[in-house]
């Protein structure tokens, strides 16, 4: 049996280890507990949840791509609400961390959102989604204006003793400059990457693939900017990084920690096999052996130049 510490911190956020699945990705945890043991991961991080049901884009809403997904799902959720009542009671079954990813399209539903659901003790920590329009501001994003994610991150910091996780988008210049104003205004965390846009066209109608023309594109084709951007947060900013972006295996995640991050989240691995993240623990804790590493938490940051 392996002697390796998995755990790690985010803040003041303790994980059993640094294995979390990623919002949006495996919806709010049911479907697949049939497939992987929910109390073995480090974290789950909840589909968005918003202060009203959505009910996103119309289909086609998910277009495969060459080593990877493009996905336009709109944020489609039950909302707080429902959330509360019919979700939460599922996950308390886990003895896992519950991260709640929120969307909005102002600054006061993050707000008012983050101040409804803080008063829920199953939910451990905030991911806060800021790659969503904001309504006030002709629909440009909340991620792409560096003082609107500081203000966000100051509001809801005034809400919640919980820890606040900032979900950084990947389409600006210096996404350091991002990390940075996010500690400055009191945030415990960054998770890096968001999705890059993207689009696919359909050769024979000259026609969009996706309703919406663009969406997110994730899967191994973007890891290795993923990979970049958390190297320059890293090295740039000292504040705990979540990584995210193409982890198909234990491998790809053992770089994400060396290039600064403390822990990870699976995405578009979890559609292809999903019980991929018990065999991540796995493989890490092997390779630690293998490398005389005694606490995995000695991995993050590691790299050297």
């Amino acid at each position: 049996m392996s002697s390796v510490d998995l755990s790690v911190s985010i803040g003041s956020l303790k994980l059993k280890n640094p294995v979390l699945l990623a919002s949006g990705t495996v919806g709010y945890g049911n479907e697949i507990s049939e497939f992987l043991d929910l109390n073995k991961i480090g974290g789950i991080v909840t589909k968005s949840i918003s202060l009203k049901p959505r009910k996103g884009n119309p289909p086609q809403r998910i277009v495969e791509t060459a080593s990877g997904m493009l996905n336009a799902i709109g944020l489609a959720n039950v909302g707080v609400d429902e959330f509360l009542n019919t979700k939460i009671p599922f996950l308390k079954n886990y003895d896992t961390n519950l991260i709640c990813n929120i969307a909005a399209s102002s600054v006061e539903e993050y707000v008012e959102c983050t101040r409804i659901l803080t008063s829920e003790d199953a939910i451990d920590a905030f991911e806060i989604n800021v790659s969503c329009p904001n309504v006030k501001d002709g629909g440009l994003e909340f991620g792409n204006n560096i003082n609107t994610v500081g203000k966000i991150t100051s509001a809801v910091k005034g809400v919640t003793q919980k820890p606040i996780i900032i979900k950084l988008s990947p389409n600006v210049s210096r996404i350091s400059d991002f990390a940075k104003i996010v500690k400055q205004e009191g945030g415990d965390a960054v998770s890096a990457i968001n999705t890059l846009v993207g689009t696919a066209f359909n050769i024979r109608t000259r026609k969009p693939k996706i309703f919406n023309v663009t969406g997110g594109l994730s899967g191994p084709a973007i890891k290795p900017v993923a990979l970049a951007k958390v190297l320059e947060i890293k090295r740039n900013c000292d504040i705990p990084i979540i990584g995210i972006g193409g982890i198909m295996n234990w491998e790809d995640a053992a770089e994400f920690m060396i290039a600064g991050a403390a822990a990870f989240q699976l995405g578009t691995v979890n559609f292809i096999q999903p019980n991929a993240a018990e065999l991540i623990i796995n493989g890490l804790s092997e390779y630690c052996n293998e490398m005389n590493i005694n606490k995995i938490s000695e991995l993050t940051g590691s790299f050297i130049i």
